[in-house]
C-alpha cells in the first residue's frame, strides 16, 4: 500500500446487520434494468494478452448511454419507487458519473429529480448531466466540495420526502453495479471460459462490493482484484484500520476514484471476503500511461478511474493461460485533460526532466548545450530564459523529453562534464510539482 496519510479519527462503525447480497439479487436487479440498458461488451484485447502472457478481455462499460457503469446502480434504485415515492422525486449528490446515471434515469422514468453538485464542478460535466436529464433534472449548485453538496442533499431529502439515490454506501446500489458481473461470467461462459481474475476499479467501494458478492455465490474460485489509484486508497486504509476511515487528503486527478472514505457497507463485504479479494493500487502516472495505450492501440477513450483496472495488470503476477477481465468502468474524460495525462505519462516512464541550466552570459553557450550534452534523440520541450546584463550567468529553466528513458545517466554525466552548470529539479520539490 502506498504511504496515504489517514486521519486520526477511528474506524467508523459498520452495520453489520444488512442483510447479504447474493447473487439471486443481482439476478433480479440484472432483469430490472434490462428493459432500459442493453448489456455492454465483453472484449478479448490481442496487445494486452500478448504482453501479460494470459487472457485479457475488456468489460466495456464506457460504452453506456451515459458512458460509465454508474447508471446501473442508480437504474436499479430507482425503478424499484412506489408511485408515491417517484410523485415525492429523487434527489442525489455527485459531480461525476453517478449525478448523469440518476439524470438519465429520471428522464427514463419520468421522475422529477434535483441533482446537487459544487460549485467547482466544470460547465462540461454540468451540461452532460442536463442532457440526460432533460426537463425532469433541475441542477442545484452548491457547496465548495462534494461533502457539502451531500449534505445539501440529504437536507433536502428529510424536508421533501425525496428518495435520496447515494453513489455508493447503499444495497440496491451496489446490487446494481453487481450487474457487471452476472454479464461477465455469462459472456464468457458462451465462450466456453471462466474468469480467474477480475479487475476492478475501486473508489466508494460499490462496484467492487457488487462484483465480490456475485462472483462469490457463482464463481468461488475467481479472484478479485481491487485497483485504487495510489493517491486515495481508502479501501486499504480502512482494511488496515478494521473499518472505515476518512483519509486526510486524497490526490483529485483520477476524479472517479478519488474518495476519501469507503462506504461501510462496501467495506462490509469486502472484509468478509478477503480471501477472494486483492486490494492494490498503481500510479497516477502509470494511469496516464495505460489510458494513452488504450486509445493509442484499441482506441477506447477513458477516464482515470477507467483506466485503472488495466494499470493494475502490470504489476500482478498471473498463472500463464489466466483469463483475466479488466472492468473499463467510464470513458467520461475532459478532452482538455489530455495535455496534463501526456505529461503525467513521460514523467512515469522516465521520458520527462526538468533542469535549471546557468549559461555564462557569451556567444555560442546555448549552441554548445545542444551539441555537447543533449543526445540524437533528445528533445527540448520547455526553455525559458531571462538575460542578466548585470550578471555573469543567466539561469534557463529547461524541459527534455528523451528519447529512451535509459538515456538518464549519461545525459547527466555530460552535464556533470561540461563548463555549463545544470541542476535537474528533483520529483517532489515545490518547482518541480508546479511544472508537473
Amino acid at each position: 500500500m502506498s504511504a496515504t496519510h489517514v486521519s486520526e479519527k477511528s474506524p467508523g462503525v459498520i452495520d453489520s446487520g444488512m442483510e447479504p447480497i447474493r447473487a439471486a439479487d443481482i439476478q433480479m436487479a440484472q432483469a430490472r434494468i434490462s428493459s432500459v440498458i442493453a448489456p455492454t461488451p465483453l472484449e478479448y484485447c490481442p496487445r494486452l494478452s500478448e504482453e501479460t502472457g494470459v487472457e485479457v478481455y475488456l468489460k466495456r462499460e464506457d460504452l453506456q448511454d451515459v458512458r460509465s457503469y454508474k447508471i446501473r446502480g442508480a437504474l436499479n434504485s430507482g425503478s424499484q419507487l412506489s408511485r408515491e415515492q417517484r410523485d415525492a422525486g429523487i434527489v442525489a449528490a455527485s459531480a461525476g458519473n453517478h449525478a448523469q446515471g440518476v439524470a438519465f434515469v429520471c428522464k427514463s422514468l419520468g421522475v422529477q429529480g434535483r441533482i446537487y453538485v459544487p460549485v467547482q464542478t466544470p460547465k462540461q460535466k454540468r451540461d452532460r448531466i442536463l442532457v440526460h436529464g432533460g426537463e425532469y433534472v433541475t441542477l442545484v449548485v452548491t457547496g465548495n466540495n462534494f461533502d457539502e453538496a451531500s449534505a445539501a442533499a440529504h437536507e433536502d431529502a428529510e424536508r421533501t420526502g425525496a428518495t435520496l439515490i447515494e453513489p455508493f454506501d447503499a444495497r440496491d446500489t451496489i446490487i446494481g453495479q453487481g450487474t457487471v458481473a452476472a454479464e461477465i461470467l455469462s459472456q464468457l461462459t458462451t465462450l466456453g471460459k471462466s474468469p480467474d481474475h477480475v479487475m476492478v476499479p475501486v473508489g466508494g467501494g460499490g462496484l467492487l462490493a457488487g462484483v465480490v458478492s456475485y462472483m462469490a455465490d457463482m464463481a468461488p474460485r475467481t479472484a478479485i482484484v481491487g485497483v485504487e489509484p495510489a493517491g486515495a486508497a481508502s479501501m486499504q486504509a480502512a482494511l488496515k484500520a478494521g473499518g472505515p476511515v476518512t483519509l486526510e487528503n486524497a490526490d483529485p486527478f483520477v476524479d472517479g476514484a478519488a474518495v476519501k472514505r469507503v462506504g461501510d457497507l462496501n467495506y462490509q463485504v469486502v472484509e468478509k471476503n478477503l480471501g477472494r479479494v486483492h486490494m492494490m493500487d498503481v500510479s497516477e502516472g502509470a494511469v496516464c500511461t495505460e489510458m494513452l495505450e488504450l486509445y493509442q492501440n484499441e482506441g477506447i477513450i477513458t477516464e482515470p478511474a477507467g483506466a485503472l483496472s488495466v494499470a493494475g495488470l502490470r504489476d500482478m503476477k498471473f498463472a500463464k493461460g489466466s483469463v483475466v477481465v479488466c472492468i473499463i468502468s467510464g470513458g467520461n474524460n475532459d478532452v482538455l485533460r489530455y495535455n496534463e495525462i501526456v505529461e503525467r505519462s513521460l514523467v512515469h516512464r522516465g521520458l520527462k526532466h526538468y533542469f535549471l541550466v546557468n549559461f555564462p552570459q557569451k556567444p555560442g553557450q546555448l549552441r554548445s548545450f545542444l551539441e555537447d550534452i543533449l543526445g540524437p534523440e533528445d528533445d527540448i520541450t520547455l526553455f525559458e530564459y531571462l538575460k542578466r546584463n548585470n550578471r555573469e550567468t543567466g539561469t534557463a529553466l529547461v524541459g527534455l523529453q528523451l528519447g529512451e528513458a535509459s538515456g538518464l545517466d549519461s545525459l547527466l554525466a555530460r552535464m556533470d562534464a561540461s563548463a555549463i552548470d545544470c541542476r535537474r529539479l528533483e520529483p517532489g520539490t515545490p518547482e518541480y510539482d508546479f511544472l508537473t
